[in-house]
């Protein structure tokens, strides 16, 4: 792509037209049904951001033993790719695109909530409570995968990516980030195997997106990492080492792009990572706050370094039409009450105004109101 930290202008991913570099990212909301089906109010809550660049959908599971949290969604089922489909033709219809992320969460899971014990590449629990359908409980320890229990859960990651096509997605993000079970093996913390999958820490993820890229092609996928991020109880201690093997291994494949989270322009790391990969990168900076300003100089900042697009989270959280204002300089819509990022319900989700529809100046929610909540964090 060409240089530029122009975030409006117009670009490309693959074959795919992107009207602006801006990306929504994708952000755990807890809308689904219980069984993970996307729920009507997910229709209405994508297509109202329909004029990002792209759309990446909020972390789906690819197999039930992979589920995390409470309405969570998944692609693993026939009533799964139905429900998709229904937002996929809405965005659509509002002239967006969408991918949509895959994520397994390993240990970070409960039987209370999926029916089953998480599994993980050692048996080290979640070392926090976790949040499920009865409350808060602590965290169990996983059982340890096999070899054949690697294998079967790269090819669900293949056919969940298969099911996405079907829905109506122009691709893929391969979850290796925020403590999931790919990045769980990732972080040596996590990591305590002494096979092949310990040993070389970075294998799984290869094999995962290796298997998801031979089933739609490698045009159709991206991936998401966080290096040095600590989220969910990892500690890689080692990222300068392992981030650069993966990111070859990657590069090689011809993927459609690389999502970096939590990126840091200025970060030897950073940068190291943009030399060597050939594609697309996307950035998805940290924010001091939530004002039109920031937001424009952090988009800047990171194109500016080298990243290609830049991907958002609570900034099209709480603007459906953040495009728009960006364009005209119009202020940003506050994020109200965090307790509403995760609890079902058009409050704080589908009912964030635009421009055209703004009567007056949201109110601001008191500091007793803010609830934490930890699930993947919304970014």
């Amino acid at each position: 792509m060409t240089q530029t930290t122009d975030f409006l202008a117009p670009s490309r991913l693959g074959s795919l037209a992107l009207p602006n570099r801006l990306v929504m990212a994708p952000m755990t909301r807890n809308r689904a049904e219980d069984d993970g089906t996307p729920s009507p109010l997910m229709v209405t809550y994508y297509a109202q951001r329909a004029s990002a660049g792209l759309i990446i959908a909020e972390a789906a599971t690819p197999n039930a033993v992979g589920q995390t949290y409470p309405n969570i969604t998944a692609i693993h089922a026939p009533r799964h790719v139905t429900g998709w489909r229904q937002v996929t033709d809405a965005v659509r219809k509002a002239g967006g695109q969408m991918f949509l992320q895959l994520q397994h969460g390993g240990r970070v899971g409960h039987p209370a909530t999926s029916g089953h014990t998480p599994v993980a590449p050692s048996p080290v629990p979640l070392p926090e409570t976790i949040f499920t359908p009865e409350g808060h409980q602590q965290a169990v320890t996983p059982r340890e995968m096999t070899t054949d229990d690697i294998r079967s859960t790269a090819a669900d990651f293949a056919t969940a990516a298969r099911n996405a096509i079907e829905a109506g997605f122009e691709g893929v993000e391969v979850h290796s980030a925020n403590g999931h079970l790919l990045h769980q093996f990732l972080s040596a913390n996590t990591n305590r195997r002494t096979d092949a999958y310990g040993t070389e820490r970075t294998r799984f993820t290869a094999e995962v997106v290796e298997a998801v890229a031979a089933a739609i092609g490698p045009e159709r996928v991206g991936v998401r990492i966080s290096p040095g991020v600590t989220v969910n109880g990892i500690d890689e201690g080692d990222a300068e080492e392992i981030y650069p093997p993966l990111v070859e291994k990657l590069g090689a494949l011809g993927l459609a792009y690389l999502h970096i989270v939590y990126a840091d322009p200025d970060s030897t790391l950073f940068q190291r990572i943009r030399a060597q990969w050939p594609g697309t990168l996307i950035a998805n900076p940290v924010l001091k706050d939530f004002s039109a300003g920031e937001v424009r100089h952090a988009a800047e900042r990171a194109l500016a370094a080298g990243a290609d697009l830049v991907a958002l989270g609570r900034p099209f959280l709480a603007n459906p039409d953040l495009v728009a204002r960006l364009r005209t300089g119009a202020p940003l819509n506050p994020v109200r009450d965090r307790y509403l990022m995760y609890v079902g319900g058009a409050a704080g989700y589908t009912d964030y105004p635009a421009l055209d529809e703004l009567t007056e100046e949201p109110a601001q929610p008191s500091s007793d109101s803010i609830v934490a909540f930890d699930g993947e964090r919304v970014a």
